[in-house]
């Protein structure tokens, strides 16, 4: 995989002066802000409600300091994909384009607008490096056409763990325990309906994300929600297909028949779910692992007993493993504007980000206002306790700002419960992460079309059998419906894209 990405030749580069990387081959630190040549590129980035862009942030001059570049920023109107649209159109790009996905890096890559990072891998020594040491995230950055559109990125998915949690306190007041299978859980959830029938002890903002939730849900039955890899006999598999979804179907509806769950789950969004949980209305859920200092945190100030924890996810089959789904990694990353006139001095910019150096000053900050270091322990300052409102304050780990960070420097300003609720989540990774391969156009359109019919179908399937407006009697009618769809189809172009990722040559081009 590093000769596949360091073997990029250089002949499409446009200026013929190659300048010096902002931070050299193992070096940690670039000389006084005076030593460096100044640049300055425009850059359209993303722009988040809960840290909206201030160009006031010190991140910008923190950068600036170490590489000598400034960002000339714009944020989006409206949507950001609107106004990727919008730029490209009209051809009048800025340097750098963040972007939600790689999806839309590729499409955009493989129309021209964006440049291969590939073909300026030996002028960035720090990715390089970086690149033997994450294969799998570089390999993961590539496009169907084995190009390069988005800088590769580490460290940040770890906020996108989606676990199941409890209320400790209440199975601990009814002499309940943790459950770890779902014929454990059916059975505290059915003592905790006859305790507090007002209640729906299980709850899930289903209606929010369900394609999460059904991840969840699929994987402790030793299936999946669509098309997965199926690492025991190296096979692409349909997941709602299999009879171990039928299995997940079964125990579903009997939460739905017993009143363990609310009968407006399918549509349950985000405001509703926390209100039950917080007035004591379900004690069971899954949801992304921060929630629990965000349930604690609010609830505790007026009832401290209240201690929402880390559940270790029940297995779904007599013989089947404890497992949570595997979504912590990042879809999304900055891109080059193939019409850039200052392609290399961006590469070089870019590299800092893939030095030690660069790391610690997107997770951390500058020594002495963020942070102090005692050895080798860093730590923030005392007036950052919170991860929102450091990221508000200073700007670090927002859109622009990084692509490899510490995660232990979200992890030092957690609760002792959600650090532990890290430690216990790791344990119940897949032992492989689902491949994650890129497809062409015409792929993406047998996606788009045949899949979404199918995950139609799926979706309404699951609705009706779980409420019981279909009977579960009729599964094979379903199955043959679903390949009637084009299931087969579906999964061959995950075959082909997975197989085409695995066929690249390694030995340079």
């Amino acid at each position: 995989m590093a000769s596949l990405l360091l073997s990029g030749c250089s002949g499409n580069n446009n200026n013929a002066a190659v300048p010096e990387a902002a931070v050299q081959e193992g070096s940690e630190g670039s000389g006084s802000p005076s030593a460096l040549p100044v640049k300055t590129f425009t850059a359209l980035l993303d722009n988040n409600a809960t840290f909206p862009y201030s160009e006031s942030w010190p991140v910008w001059s923190w950068l600036k300091e170490k590489t000598g570049v400034t960002l000339k920023v714009q944020t989006p109107s409206g949507e950001l994909e609107e106004s990727l649209n919008l730029a490209i159109a009209s051809k009048n790009l800025p340097d750098i384009l963040y972007m939600p996905n790689r999806k839309e890096s590729n499409k955009f890559g493989q129309q021209g607008a964006l440049v291969d990072i590939k073909e300026y891998m030996d002028k960035m020594p720090n990715l390089s490096k970086w690149i033997q040491q994450y294969p799998d995230e570089a390999k993961a950055a590539l496009s169907a056409d084995g190009k390069m559109y988005m800088f590769p990125n580490q460290g940040f998915g770890e906020t996108n763990r989606l676990v199941w949690m409890y209320r400790k306190d209440v199975f601990d007041k009814e002499g309940l325990k943790a459950p770890k299978t779902y014929k454990e859980l059916h059975e505290a959830l059915q003592v905790l309906k006859a305790k507090y029938p007002d209640s729906f002890p299980l709850s899930i903002r289903y209606g929010q994300n369900p394609d999460e939730l059904n991840a969840s849900m699929t994987i402790n039955f030793g299936t999946s929600e669509g098309a997965y890899f199926n690492f025991d006999n190296s096979e692409w598999h349909y997941g709602p297909t299999e009879p171990a979804y039928k299995e997940m179907l079964g125990m579903w509806k009997s939460f739905y028949d017993e009143g363990l769950i609310p009968p407006d789950f399918l549509s349950l969004q985000t405001k509703q779910w926390q209100d039950m949980v917080s007035t004591s209305k379900s004690f069971v859920t899954v949801d992304y692992i921060s929630r629990i200092d965000f349930f604690n945190n609010a609830m505790q100030k007026d009832n401290p007993e209240f201690n929402m924890q880390f559940l270790a996810p029940p297995a779904g089959l007599a013989d089947g493993k404890q497992l949570n789904p595997y979504f912590h990694y990042l879809e999304s990353g900055l891109t080059v504007a193939s019409t850039s006139k200052q392609i290399e001095d961006i590469m070089a910019y870019m590299d800092f980000f893939y030095t030690e150096e660069g790391r610690t000053l997107a997770s951390w900050g500058k020594e002495g206002e963020t942070y102090t270091k005692e050895g080798d322990t860093i730590k923030f300052k005392p007036e950052y306790s919170d991860v929102t409102e450091m990221r508000k304050q200073t700007g670090l780990q927002t859109s622009g700002t990084y692509t490899w960070i510490d995660f232990d420097a979200h992890l030092s300003l957690f609760s002792d419960n959600l650090k532990h609720a890290y430690e216990e989540a790791a344990k119940y990774d897949p032992s492989a992460m689902q491949p994650r391969p890129a497809f062409t156009e015409q792929e993406n359109e047998v996606i788009s079309l045949t899949g979404e019919a199918i995950n139609k179908h799926r979706d309404e399937s699951f609705a009706k059998f779980v409420t019981g407006s279909r009977n579960l009697a009729e599964w094979d009618k379903y199955v043959e419906e679903m390949n009637n769809l084009g299931v087969d189809k579906l999964v061959g172009v995950y075959k082909e894209a997975y197989d085409r990722m695995q066929n690249v040559q390694l030995s340079g081009e």
